[in-house]
């Protein structure tokens, strides 16, 4: 994933194809199914509303992907980078991100958004290196899908499995095996590409370059490999997931805050960066959530919400009702920030205390009144915390990420 504090490098060259076989579909806009309004009954065994259609965040999120259709989709069945800059361009997270982000759509009952999410998934298959016998998605590709070589990321590779696994729970048949082998495959190169060594005593390495070790890389991974021992039952992936909670909770862990710091590099011991991202801490919440439910242990429970509270003590901007993007760095971006939304309504999916819904819902509000363009209805890529100096790229990432959290919280608000 591309940061302001690190900056991906372009990828260029060929690359043999995964053998994935999903039927095209003919490219109309998506029409939001019909969503029916019951009563579901969480994890506590709590009732929640299960909202109609009629709420706006559905609303929202059905508008955000028209956007996508109508400026980020190519005839291709990629998307590109953003609309003015890089429209020649895809990245593999910003992709990604997508099927994600329908995979949401598809879960909460709008089955028009199927076709979208698999035939995305068949043009991924230009990014994998098929020439590798371990495999593994470059980070960049011509919208085409000519030109993917270079460079991997850990963190794409991890998002991919996960936003895969999500897929395969709203999927059936070939497709759903499909999306089942992919995130084996993705979980495989993380497994055997030599990205996790001992260097600062175990961790993966956030891309092939080495530089350094984050959390957010190390805190999907752990999310997929949980994943995958839950569908497959191979112990190897719960051995994995295991690893690398040990690794985090000894290294990443600032305690004076209860926050995961960025990252390790450097020579030696390394040199711990002690910001903290509102997307990091995120990923871990979701991280403690899965290892509490998969391995049977309700004290991660407890630490997913202690983390979450955490967050809402350091990374909430209690003026304006927002998570910062990090400690460092007064601005908001959609992608980033909302992804403290997708935690906090997994918090309370867990365990039904609304105070999490809130915080989700006032993140989301505020991209919609700061960040949103009225007219094309798209998310603009930054501004300060006021909403001044808005930064006005439409990039594909942030419209995949606010899709998919306005669609998670239609259920409940």
């Amino acid at each position: 994933m591309r940061t302001y504090q690190n900056q991906k490098l372009l990828a260029a060259g060929l690359l043999l194809c995964l053998s994935v076989h999903l039927a095209a579909c003919k490219k109309d806009q998506a029409t939001a199914l019909a969503k029916q309004t019951t009563d579901s009954v969480s994890a506590t065994g709590k009732k929640t509303k299960v909202q109609s259609t009629s709420s706006a965040y559905y609303i929202k999120a059905n508008e955000t992907h028209n956007f996508v259709y109508g400026n980020l989709l190519t005839t291709y069945n990629s998307y590109r980078v953003n609309t003015t800059t890089q429209t020649t361009t895809a990245y593999e997270w910003y992709n990604i991100s997508q099927i994600y982000a329908d995979a949401a759509m598809v879960k909460i009952g709008a089955t028009a958004y199927a076709p979208y999410m698999n035939n995305t998934f068949t043009w991924m298959n230009n990014m994998w290196n098929g020439a590798s016998p371990t495999g593994g998605y470059y980070a960049a590709a011509n919208i085409n899908g000519t030109g993917a070589a270079g460079d991997k990321y850990t963190d794409d590779n991890a998002l991919s499995g996960v936003a895969y696994l999500d897929a395969y729970d709203v999927t059936t048949g070939t497709t759903k095996t499909n999306y089942l082998n992919a995130a084996k495959a993705c979980a495989n190169w993380l497994m055997n590409s030599g990205q996790w060594d001992t260097v600062y005593g175990g961790g993966f390495w956030w891309n092939t370059i080495k530089e350094s070790k984050p959390t957010q890389t190390n805190g999907l991974a752990m999310q997929l490999f949980l994943r995958l021992y839950q569908i497959t039952g191979q112990t190897f992936y719960r051995d994995w997931a295991v690893s690398v909670k040990n690794w985090m909770l000894a290294n990443m862990l600032d305690t004076t805050t209860g926050l995961y710091i960025w990252k390790i590099d450097g020579p030696g011991a390394g040199t711990k960066h002690m910001e903290k991202f509102t997307y990091d801490n995120a990923i871990m919440v979701e991280a403690f959530l899965l290892y509490a439910q998969i391995m049977a242990d309700n004290t991660f429970v407890t630490k997913a919400q202690n983390l979450g509270s955490a967050m809402n003590t350091t990374l909430w901007q209690s003026t304006y009702h927002v998570y910062k993007f990090n400690t460092a760095d007064g601005r908001i971006n959609p992608a980033w920030c909302v992804w403290g939304s997708q935690a906090m309504i997994k918090l309370y999916q867990r365990d039904g205390n609304t105070a999490w819904l809130d915080y989700a819902q006032q993140n989301i509000d505020y991209m919609n009144t700061k960040l949103r363009n009225t007219t094309n209805l798209g998310y603009y890529h930054f501004c300060n915390f006021d909403g001044s100096n808005v930064e006005t790229r439409f990039e594909g990432v942030d419209q995949a990420w606010m899709q998919r959290t306005q669609a998670m919280l239609s259920d409940y608000r």
